[in-house]
């Protein structure tokens, strides 16, 4: 069963919508450098999707992107900077949790955290 869902970037002008199975879009963390300085967080939280899933749909179209690896690029809004999600070499597109809309759903519950080694010694999260 696919389920849409939308979100976008602060200032609007970056705006998707999703479509995913809600079994199978791999909600994780991420502490790694990359990911800090991309978000400004010492962990981003992403949900993926399958890239032709996924439809920009704001007036200012697809986000601008970085080439942040060798296998991947960070999205962004060019307008207002907001940090939008990861688009990878591979057909998938993470999208940043803080993104959605409504990021209070059930599915959206991280499963793991990568490079957990990578969060500063003093930074304990609580965890559920």
């Amino acid at each position: 069963m696919l389920k849409t869902y939308s979100g976008g970037c602060l200032c609007g002008s970056i705006k998707f919508e999703a479509k995913g199975n809600p079994l199978s879009l791999k909600p994780h963390g991420c502490c790694c450098k990359i990911c800090q300085r991309h978000t400004g967080a010492l962990t981003a939280t992403w949900v993926e999707f399958a890239a032709q899933a996924v439809r920009w749909t704001g007036e200012g179209g697809k986000p601008a992107t970085y080439r942040s690896s060798s296998y991947s690029s960070r999205a962004f809004c060019p307008a207002c900077g907001s940090s939008i999600g990861a688009i990878d070499d591979e057909p998938v597109i993470a999208l940043l949790l803080g993104c959605f809309d409504d990021n209070n759903q059930p599915e959206f519950a991280s499963e793991y955290t990568s490079f957990e080694d990578m969060q500063p010694d003093w930074w304990h999260p609580e965890r559920r």
